[in-house]
């Protein structure tokens, strides 16, 4: 009788935690990718929380494909300890010196295009300065025939819900109160 195989020698065992390691930093590498992401594009802890999900799923598929692929399907933990090394290590050197040169760089470009628009700033002030002044006397005329709404009710004495306590209504209430009992 014929079985498969059960055990892993010391030598496939050692090439499956190196291959570990490197899918760890390849992992590390794609967490990088969602750091320019989030460099690019700032956003709010909600969403940093969903993206995190979102690639702890798919670590933990890219960690199941691995075991298919590399090792008969046999998931050991020491898979996932070498993928814990290779993104430490991935992430105290390569990474950081890939982060520190991305900063640089998006800080380089936004340097380059504060001095292209340079040129453009007193031309944008001025025409924030026209444009808020048209706007403040646009607001007016349509704000000055709602005062004067405002005013006609506050001057009409005799328009019952002008006032602020309305007599005649108490009035009727008494009177049914008193025609009820």
């Amino acid at each position: 009788m014929k079985m498969a195989e059960t055990f892993f020698t010391v030598s496939e065992e050692l090439r499956l935690f190196g291959l570990s390691c490197l899918m760890g930093a390849i992992v590390g590498a794609a967490y990088d990718v969602l750091r320019v992401f989030r460099i690019i594009t700032p956003h709010n802890g909600f969403l940093t929380a969903a993206e995190d999900i979102f690639f702890l799923l798919l670590y933990a598929i890219s960690l199941t494909a691995f075991s298919e692929a590399a090792a008969r399907s046999e998931m050991r933990m020491y898979f996932v300890i070498g993928n814990a090394v290779g993104y430490v290590l991935y992430y105290v050197t390569i990474g950081s010196v890939v982060m520190r040169t991305i900063r640089k760089l998006f800080t380089l470009i936004g340097a380059l295009f504060k001095l292209i628009f340079r040129p453009l700033k007193p031309c944008c002030a001025f025409l924030r300065k026209k444009a808020t002044a048209e706007f403040v006397r646009n607001s007016k005329i349509i704000v000055k025939p709602i005062k004067k709404i405002k005013i006609v009710l506050l001057n009409r004495r005799h328009l019952l819900y002008n006032k602020m306590e309305n007599t005649k209504g108490k009035e009727r209430e008494k009177r049914v109160e008193e025609n009820e009992t």
